[in-house]
């Protein structure tokens, strides 16, 4: 058999058994398959198709029981003072670590996701200096409205969000709004509503580039992040305290 060939039966073997191995998953997780109280997981490390030599030895584990827990966790904000549509990032790393602690949880991963518009999760480096360049430069690219009271507000800058007295202008919205408990069509709570609605477009937009979510593997009992990398709560809108949904999936 020539190298080439060699390669190609090699890649095509571990195509197959990964097919195989995530459909198994699949029918263990939904109950749609009869299968033994405890599978065994492998899991085989990257290789580079066209080197078979560069392969290492697969890892396998004993699964033990699925497990799906879900949890809403309160996130205090770590700044002080009232909301000045600040900038600050919270460290959910420290939480997230003792949540799978509690629920024994081997292999499997974690879903988390903000449960506001102008917040953001993502996966970087905490560091306090950090912070202060990922606020500069979040604020180059969407400015606070001129309209804001945000010491950063620029001049010349609006966003059609924050024309408040113009809202709710759709029957969509309105129909949120009173399904948000607010009687908007009292004149006085429509100006209540109106009231304590923020100045706040650019905060939404940066929570839309960041992104509001992020899954994490677990392997063995452990997060499977880097050494400097952690989980980030960006409050874009802030500093205010927040709410996270975490859900654990997989097996103890």
């Amino acid at each position: 058999m020539q190298p080439s060939e060699k390669t190609y039966y090699f890649t095509l073997f571990h195509i197959l058994i990964s097919i195989t191995i995530t459909t198994t998953a699949f029918h263990h997780s939904t109950g749609t398959l009869p299968v033994p109280h405890r599978k065994t997981f492998v899991s085989t490390n990257v290789f580079s198709s066209s080197n078979v030599d560069s392969l290492t030895k697969s890892t396998a584990y004993k699964l033990g029981d699925p497990i799906c827990s879900y949890y809403e966790s309160k996130i205090p904000t770590s700044q002080s003072g009232p909301p000045t549509q600040s900038i600050s990032v919270e460290d959910l790393t420290p939480k997230l670590k003792s949540l799978l602690l509690e629920t024994g949880m081997k292999n499997g991963s974690i879903n988390i996701i903000s449960r506001h518009t102008t917040t953001a999760i993502t996966i970087n480096e905490r560091e306090t200096r950090l912070a202060k360049d990922m606020e500069t430069y979040f604020l180059s690219l969407a400015p606070p409205d001129e309209r804001s009271s945000a010491e950063t507000a620029k001049s010349g800058v609006r966003y059609f969000h924050n024309d408040i007295d113009q809202r709710p202008d759709s029957a969509e919205e309105a129909q949120r709004c009173r399904d948000n408990g607010w009687n908007i069509d009292d004149p006085k709570e429509l100006k209540a509503w109106r009231n304590q609605e923020p100045i706040n477009s650019h905060s939404h937009l940066l929570s839309m580039l960041l992104g509001s979510s992020e899954t994490i593997p677990v392997v063995n009992g452990e997060m499977v992040i880097g050494q400097w990398q952690s989980v980030l709560l960006v409050d874009l809108d802030g500093p205010r305290d927040r709410t996270v949904g975490i859900q654990f999936n997989g097996y103890l």
